[in-house]
């Protein structure tokens, strides 16, 4: 079984592989289970491995029989060493990370490509793999990112935003009369209360930014598909005119084919 971790900087998404296996759907065909938790950057790599193996057990994986592969991706530096280290001290398999260097299988026509972050690559990879192109892939993270692959499986570039969670943590931050709200769909986009006025601000807003943006991509590229990932993709997609497909798990799909292409 392949063990993919995507770290963010705020949340830090496990999946784990069974190559054997063809049940699920797009990304998650193969998927025996997923976990999400927070990402701690003075998380040692002996902690880590301590929630990695607690995880494992859940699903009965026997860690010395069962996993022959490891894929990462972070945007966290110091994390990705610690991951390393890990993967060395405890594990008999030699990690996949997406970094300079590693087959991706994909054009990168940013003018630095090193400038790229390793998690919008490996959407990039999945989405292409799933779908073909030219598709735009929306990630909802802590940066809301818009990249966009050629008909040509190019990755040609994108647009980053503030994420939804970011922006709402500075409005809190700095108006003293607003408070935290549950993020759901309000009832009416015309708030009632102040709380709905936030939520409607906050789904609509971000689903309006949403299909804005797509709009703007295709008057320079013409039609595209556009794909929803991360954590609160469920949130803004269903309000949003642009998506044709939601893929929660579309990260962790191209970490397993970054994998597959760097073991033939």
């Amino acid at each position: 079984m392949l063990l993919a971790i995507d770290v963010g900087n705020t949340q830090t998404v496990l999946g784990l592989y069974d190559p054997e296996s063809e049940e699920g759907e797009g990304a998650s065909v193969g998927l025996v289970d997923h976990w999400r938790l927070s990402t701690e950057a003075e998380r040692t790599s002996d902690e880590m491995w301590v929630l990695v193996r607690s995880l494992l057990d859940t699903v009965g994986v026997d860690i010395d029989e069962d996993l022959t592969g490891a894929s990462f991706c972070s945007g966290v530096p110091r994390i990705l060493a610690n991951l390393r280290e890990m993967v060395t001290r405890y594990l008999a398999v030699e990690p996949i990370v997406i970094e300079p260097g590693v087959r991706t299988g994909m054009p990168i026509l940013y003018d630095n490509p090193k400038e790229v972050g390793a998690d919008r690559i490996a959407n990039a990879v999945a989405a292409y793999d799933l779908y073909g192109g030219p598709t735009v892939v929306v990630d909802f993270g802590t940066g809301n990112n818009f990249d966009v692959i050629s008909a040509d499986g190019e990755f040609l570039g994108g647009a980053i935003a503030p994420g939804i969670e970011i922006s709402l943590d500075a409005l809190f931050g700095r108006a003293a009369a607003l408070r935290a709200v549950e993020l759901v769909e309000p009832r009416n986009v015309i708030g009632k209360s102040t709380v709905e006025s936030i939520q409607s601000g906050t789904v609509y807003g971000f689903a309006a930014m949403i299909d804005g943006m797509v709009a703007r991509f295709e008057r320079e590229i013409g039609e595209i598909n556009v794909v929803a990932t991360g954590g609160l993709a469920h949130l803004i997609a269903p309000v949003a005119e642009s998506f044709s497909q939601v893929e929660p798990f579309l990260t962790l799909h191209g970490l397993r084919i970054v994998h597959q292409r760097n073991n033939r």
